[in-house]
């Protein structure tokens, strides 16, 4: 049942909760941005819910970055970064990488992309990209990468976030 168009706070801004709320029903894909830490050699990463192809010649594809991830400085040292596209079971592998501070990749198995980059197992998609430009906007980064090589891994449904929530998708077909 609709609540009623949003109101502005007395200062003109939307109120945040709200925006979440309403905008928390448009369902996204899951992916892991991975690379391997040129100053470290260790891999490093972080799960974002905002990734789209961009444009197909050339290739692109974009991704949101929050403007505190302090995996995103490690992984955009390196030459080639690598989206995986996680699947449905995958969550626990989200939230690892989600998480601010510590081993990322513990526990994780993956294995090396044509770019070096972790390719986590049971993903499934990889496409290794390199970063184009990078946009301010708001609390995020846009980042804009060029694809290199891509290819699809394991097969299953999509890791999904809808309104706050992972679930899966039940196929059509």
């Amino acid at each position: 049942m609709p609540t009623g168009p949003s109101q502005h706070s007395p200062n003109g801004h939307l109120d945040s909760r709200r925006f979440r709320q309403v905008l928390g029903r448009f369902a996204t894909g899951v992916v892991a941005i991975t690379a391997v830490d040129p100053v470290t050699g260790r891999p490093c990463g972080l799960a974002a819910n905002s990734f789209t192809s961009v444009s197909l010649d050339p290739p692109l594809v974009a991704f949101c970055v929050a403007h505190t991830s302090t995996s995103w400085p490690k992984a955009r040292g390196a030459k080639v970064v690598t989206v995986n596209v996680l699947a449905e079971h995958q969550q626990d592998v989200c939230l690892q990488l989600a998480a601010k501070g510590g081993d990322k990749f513990a526990g994780l198995r993956w294995t090396g992309s044509p770019g070096g980059n972790p390719v986590l197992d049971g993903a499934l998609a990889w496409i290794d990209c390199e970063v184009e430009a990078e946009h301010p906007a708001g609390d995020h980064l846009i980042v804009v990468a060029r694809v290199l090589q891509l290819d699809t891994y394991a097969e299953g449904g999509p890791l999904v976030f809808f309104r706050g929530g992972y679930g899966g998708f039940v196929d059509p077909a």
